[in-house]
């Protein structure tokens, strides 16, 4: 009888073979789970881009709320004053000269920005007539924060509110 290179095994009283995997049934396999592990890594990136970009936007909208406050808070007349640095003094004024953002000179768009880590916030306060602050009986305040996280195109968050001259809305002003 001549002798196979496969093993044989006695099983239940029939001789079965027993084989193994074959260096290509081996390379198969993987490619397969070579496949498989970059999908995953892929996931792993773009879930990571994903957090980083909800950390940024949840920032600027920090940002964006403490300099709404902050123009809230300020009388009427100090309304294109700010406190870019936070520490209690006002230390600049907003203009409408068309320069550093500001789009177009004399047209009642006030614009100012800084830069916080990886974040430009911009703020503009627009009054409702041309001229002096007091004149304008409301103005609008925008804030825009923009960003870009690793590997995003940028973004950016903008919220809007109005504010009242307390001369037109029968508040009293104190001199």
């Amino acid at each position: 009888m001549r002798r196979n290179w496969r093993k044989q095994r006695r099983q239940g009283g029939r001789l079965r073979e027993q084989t193994g995997f074959s260096l290509v049934e081996s390379m198969v396999a993987l490619v397969v789970l070579a496949i498989g592990l970059a999908g995953s890594i892929g996931t792993f990136e773009w879930s990571e881009r994903g957090l980083q970009r909800g950390s940024l936007t949840t920032q600027a909208l920090a940002l964006i709320e403490s300099r709404l406050e902050a123009k809230r808070v300020l009388p009427w007349e100090q309304l294109l004053m700010d406190d870019v640095d936070r520490n209690g003094s006002l230390e600049t004024r907003m203009h409408d000269d068309g320069l550093l953002g500001d789009a177009v000179a004399g047209d009642g768009i006030f614009t100012s920005s800084v830069r916080q880590g990886p974040i430009r916030l911009t703020w503009t306060v627009e009054t409702n007539r041309v001229g002096p602050l007091s004149a304008a009986s409301l103005a609008t305040i925008e804030v825009r924060a923009a960003f870009q996280a690793a590997g995003d195109r940028e973004r950016e968050v903008r919220v809007r509110t109005i504010r009242a001259n307390p001369r037109y809305v029968g508040h009293a002003v104190v001199s």
